[in-house]
């Protein structure tokens, strides 16, 4: 897939590779390296969030692309130790005219879900960038 459909600095800079993005579910795949590890050599607990974050986000974007959405709250559970190439699916479980009700599970290259998380997004047609102004989401143009 070609990416995210918006520039996301932070999720090309951890190098998360979108590989399903409709219907209201996602998928991200996740090479970590060794900068995103703990001092227990596994995946650190704030980039499964991140890709939990995103998963769950872009699962609420794939049924209505031309917005945006931002995050309300999110709850996540770690079940074990993360490790090696990780792939996050997300699924849109509700949704309303301007909210999303969504989940996550990472899995490691085995197959075993490491981590579950619980989301509610805004969907949000700008990002707002001061007290009275908002800046359109910053789309990747491909024209």
């Amino acid at each position: 897939m070609a990416g995210f459909g918006v520039k996301i600095p932070f999720v090309d800079h951890l190098g998360f590779e979108l590989t399903r993005f409709e219907g209201g579910e996602s998928e991200i795949v996740y090479e970590p390296r060794p900068e995103h590890l703990n001092s227990f050599g596994v995946v650190h607990g704030g980039a499964s969030m991140t890709l939990h974050d995103v998963s769950m986000a872009t699962a609420a974007r794939s049924v209505e692309q031309s917005m945006g959405v931002v995050t309300i709250e999110m709850k996540t559970t770690f079940m074990q130790p993360a490790r090696g190439r990780l792939t996050a699916k997300g699924r849109l479980v509700h949704r309303t005219a301007t909210m999303a009700f969504t989940e996550s599970t990472i899995y490691d290259e085995a197959g075993r879900a490491c981590a579950h998380a619980t989301g509610t997004f805004k969907y949000v047609p700008r990002l707002p960038i001061g007290p009275r102004s908002t800046q359109q989401l910053d789309v990747i143009r491909t024209d």
